[in-house]
């Protein structure tokens, strides 16, 4: 944040690729508005309305930046009943859809202080069009409260707790196994799971992974990076996210393993 209450930074997250122009009219909206603030981009390769891709995204990079107000845009629902939202969370702003997409990063920030609906007009681009919410309700927003205007002027408060909120990982312990589910899949081919290093440290040096319900189980080693095992080889490491995550060194183990996010895998001791 800046002497003067505003802030520095807006980061914008979104699935809006690169191709086409829409990164570029939210970036210039923002800076007629606050020409000051330079933007961080986190991505813009979301896979097209992968909503819990998106929070995946957000939660595991937001507490890594400065503090800002971070832009997310993945909005299937845009122009719907769903509602345009900003938190304040910590020394940062989350602004962005009504969707599941911001409350995992804000709870990864200290948790949500206050939430506000964006229903100001003055507040938005004079003509809102109902499919681009992100240039002409995200963006203006986003960079209001940089300059420094009041967050509680942004819009109507609301309950944190009646934020949309995407249903938890699987996580399920048995008698002598965990089953977890597959978080997501980076450009490598690494398959990361919802478990953290108390999971890895349980299931020891060789582990037996079942990658479907009555598959016979394989066996993987565990290992702090990928040259812990030969070339071509599976290992468990613990990624940088402290996420369980399946690796084939030098390899795709998405490819080998045919998972996508979503999927239950069985881990267990060997």
């Amino acid at each position: 944040m800046t002497d003067t209450g505003g802030y520095r930074w807006i980061s914008l997250t979104t699935d809006y690729g690169t191709v086409d122009g829409f990164v570029a009219a939210c970036k210039g909206v923002v800076a007629t508005i606050a020409p000051d603030v330079s933007i961080l981009d986190v991505t813009h390769h979301v896979p097209p309305g992968d909503v819990r891709r998106g929070a995946l995204v957000l939660a595991q990079t937001l507490p890594f930046l400065p503090p800002a107000v971070h832009v997310g845009v993945v909005d299937p629902g845009v122009g719907t009943a769903r509602r345009a939202v900003a938190i304040r969370v910590g020394g940062s702003v989350l602004v962005g859809p009504d969707n599941g997409l911001l409350p995992w990063a804000a709870t990864e920030l200290g948790g949500a202080d206050r939430v506000v609906v964006l229903d100001r007009p003055d507040w938005h681009l004079t003509a809102v069009r109902a499919t681009f919410h992100g240039r002409d309700i995200f963006a203006p927003v986003a960079a209001h409260l940089a300059t420094g205007r009041p967050f509680e002027q942004a819009g109507t408060p609301i309950d944190p707790a009646e934020l949309v909120t995407l249903t938890d990982p699987v996580v399920r312990a048995g008698h002598g196994y965990v089953e977890v589910e597959v978080l997501t899949v980076d450009r490598f081919g690494n398959v990361q799971l919802a478990a953290g290093p108390e999971v890895l440290a349980e299931l020891g040096p060789k582990v037996a992974v079942a990658v479907a319900a009555g598959a016979a189980a394989f066996q993987v080693r565990t290992g702090d990076t990928f040259g812990s095992v030969p070339p071509g080889v599976l290992l468990l490491y613990l990624d940088s996210a402290d996420h369980v995550t399946l690796a084939v060194n030098g390899g795709s183990a998405v490819e080998r393993l045919a998972l996508a996010p979503g999927d239950v895998i069985r881990l267990s001791p060997a």
